[in-house]
């Protein structure tokens, strides 16, 4: 890890804090992670991957890590982000990027190849496939139809709150319980305990994550907070405001979707009907087919199967 360098680059009015490792001469993979999470993350990619001749970059994005977290919620809207995102690149001194996500990270990588596909070279896409536009519907008012108040998206709107919660817990139990959890399904938070986690839980931490990773976590998370992570979930609403121009276009990148059986969203009701329906497909027509769906996986994919998630990538963006 010793050997990952990083530096604060500003781009798009703000510090962004990148870790990084190959030469600059090599072509750059640009890593998007998810929440609650950071550069650390992909910890097992950048190191991978260097050493496979390309320059691996991993940015905190706005709002986490070493990043500059903004006050306000309407600063975390997906033109915000890829704004970042473009900017970025353009520091690198690259016309063109392969692109890695996960989580939050992929949902605003879809943003990234609808906006600037100039950009892209090739996507690989971890866990959340893409969401078109409904052109009536606003998200929140979708998934409170769909799935109640008590909807993890849903309790993350009203500000301060679930950070109220957060800090009855604290950073490392509720990362602990993230990082872990191996649950199916849709997440729900209810008012009491929204976590599930009493005095006494204790959660063995597997053999892909170690105390010292979770240290890392917490201590960013201690000085950070976890409102700019939250914050990107609270501009929802507003990304399907400003979006309108894009709706029903086609995502036209070479993509590749991985995913966990055990994952939170592959296994929300409606998610397996798009993904393996022909709605994906036909949303994303440069999708390579079949979708890689890993048995006995859950979210945090690249960190629990990181050899197997590595080989899987180098096989899809080595062809462009």
């Amino acid at each position: 890890m010793e050997t990952i360098n990083h530096r604060t680059v500003n781009v798009n009015g703000i510090n962004m804090h990148i870790a990084e490792k190959g030469s600059s001469e090599d072509p750059v993979i640009l890593f998007l992670h998810g929440f609650p999470d950071l550069w650390y993350t992909w910890r097992h990619q950048i190191t991978t991957f260097a050493s496979l001749g390309y320059r691996a970059v991993a940015p905190d994005l706005r709002g986490y890590g070493d990043t500059e977290a903004p006050a306000s919620i309407t600063s975390y809207s997906c033109h915000h982000i890829v704004g970042d995102i473009v900017a970025l690149i353009q520091s690198l001194g690259v016309d063109r990027v392969y692109v890695v996500a996960h989580d939050w990270g992929a949902f605003l990588a879809w943003y990234f190849c609808i906006f600037r596909p100039d950009l892209v070279k090739a996507y690989v896409c971890l866990t959340v496939p893409f969401r078109p536009r409904h052109p009536k519907m606003k998200p929140l008012q979708t998934l409170r139809a769909f799935f109640g108040d008590d909807y993890y998206m849903c309790r993350f709107q009203e500000p301060g709150e679930i950070e109220d919660e957060i800090a009855k817990i604290g950073s490392a139990k509720l990362l602990r319980k993230i990082l872990t959890d191996r649950k199916p399904g849709p997440p729900f938070l209810p008012k009491e305990n929204p976590f599930g986690i009493s005095p006494h839980t204790d959660i063995k931490l597997p053999s892909w994550l170690s105390e010292e990773d979770l240290k890392y976590y917490a201590g960013k998370f201690d000085q950070k907070g976890f409102t700019g992570g939250l914050n990107y979930y609270r501009a929802l609403d507003l990304n399907w405001e400003l979006t309108a121009p894009w709706t029903g276009l086609q995502v036209k990148v070479p993509v590749k979707f991985i995913v966990g059986d055990l994952d939170m969203g592959y296994t929300t009701p409606g998610t397996k009907e798009y993904v393996h329906g022909g709605g994906f497909k036909n949303d994303v027509p440069l999708l390579e087919e079949p979708v890689i769906i890993m048995e006995g996986v859950a979210h945090f994919i690249h960190q629990e199967r990181a050899e197997e998630v590595n080989a899987y990538i180098h096989d899809f963006i080595n062809k462009f």
